[in-house]
């Protein structure tokens, strides 16, 4: 098999980097090693950067998000039992953030790339990436009981933390960066209305708390957890009696309890490989950095990594500009160093790190008390949270 572009990883970065480029005429593979439903299983967050809406509207997969996606225009700030409002767009010139699950955007893609009858192999074992820092890499693997080489120009690694991309790179020509937290973020989906149009981030002397949501239907709650802790102890009444406790009581009110769909606990970390690239090998999304939750990058770094692999690969076979190939890492991280300092520092600000009143949680109470009482504290989180202007390769 021959292709330009090798994807491996069938995700939304994988997926939209694919649809992004068979809308310009170059032919791409994706290899996969789960099935697509099993893909599609995959619950994961669901707040989408104005860059990467439109992003998705490029490629032609805007209909159902625009259809049933929810614009935000604000989220609230709860400390200290008070509620402050960070209005995004008037903060931002106009920009919001799309609640729109990841599910929902990998079925998109998913269905557009049927659309045009591009290839994505599922089920592929054992992939394996060769020849990286020569003009003609290529993958093998296994599919439908057949070992495949599959030629290409060039190899996108959209396959994750635990994917093989990062992993074929000489462990000599990578520098890793890594913070840990003490706590994981237990996390309940129910088919619930959302206790709020708007998210809440709630910061508690019991620990941090997140009322999110899905649809209008469908809500996704957090609450910040041990990481000892085990879900199977945490029974759905646990869980809403312990939320009520993080919220304050006129919010707690209106909370809609019901049966939880699917609960899990992930630990947080943040995580940056440099650099980004290896010979015809690119880095993109969770092959190359982690966030902690807190900020709702994750999806969006990917999507940032995407555009510019992307616009480099339209440069590189319409105007055959390879000279910035060695480019793509730089232009990357300058943008992940900032998403990764923001995830950083709203974790550290909203988060319980000790049982105890501490010199650590008053710095917390007073940064957030200044920042939501300065215009230039409540912009600074606005700008970060709708999202960075992508970088230029040039």
């Amino acid at each position: 098999m021959k292709t330009q572009v090798a994807i491996i990883g069938a995700g939304p970065s994988g997926l939209l980097l694919g649809q992004l480029l068979q809308r310009q005429g170059i032919d791409n593979i994706i290899v996969e090693r789960r099935s697509g439903d099993y893909v599609l299983s995959r619950i994961r967050a669901g707040v989408l950067e104005q860059g990467m809406v439109d992003l998705l509207r490029e490629a032609g997969v805007d209909q159902r998000m625009d259809e049933e996606g929810l614009p935000h225009d604000g989220f609230e700030l709860v400390f200290d039992n008070r509620r402050v409002r960070v209005p995004l767009d008037k903060l931002t010139g106009g920009s919001k953030v799309m609640v729109y699950g990841q599910t929902e955007v990998t079925r998109d893609l998913m269905a557009a790339r049927e659309a045009v009858g591009a290839t994505t192999l599922y089920e592929a074992d054992n992939v394996q990436p060769h020849s990286l820092e020569s003009e003609h890499p290529y993958l093998t693997f296994e599919h439908n009981g057949e070992t495949i080489r599959l030629d290409c120009d060039y190899i996108a690694g959209c396959d994750g933390y635990h994917g093989v991309s990062r992993q074929s790179i000489p462990q000599d020509r990578l520098k890793e960066f890594e913070k840990v937290y003490p706590f994981g973020w237990l996390g309940m989906l129910s088919d619930t209305p959302p206790v709020s149009d708007e998210l809440i981030y709630a910061s508690h002397e019991r620990g941090f708390s997140l009322c999110s949501m899905r649809s209008a239907t469908r809500s996704r709650y957090y609450l910040q957890v041990p990481l000892d802790e085990k879900v199977e102890d945490w029974s759905d009444e646990r869980f809403w009696d312990e939320l009520k406790r993080r919220l304050p009581d006129d919010v707690a009110d209106k909370l809609v309890t019901g049966p939880s769909i699917e609960k899990s606990i992930a630990p947080l970390r943040s995580f940056v490989v440099e650099p980004m690239q290896h010979g015809r090998l690119f880095l993109v999304g969770d092959a190359a950095h982690i966030v902690p939750p807190t900020g709702a990058k994750g999806l969006n770094l990917a999507a940032s990594d995407v555009n510019t692999l992307y616009r480099l690969m339209v440069k590189v076979y319409q105007e055959g500009r390879t000279d910035l190939i060695e480019r793509y890492s730089a232009t990357c991280l300058k943008r992940i160093w900032k998403a990764e300092r923001f995830s950083w520092w709203m974790t550290s600000m909203l988060h319980n790190f000790s049982e105890e009143e501490d010199f650590n949680s008053r710095m917390q109470l007073a940064e957030l008390d200044y920042v939501t009482s300065s215009q230039a504290g409540l912009t600074t989180i606005a700008e970060n949270y709708v999202g960075l202007p992508y970088e230029p390769l040039e």
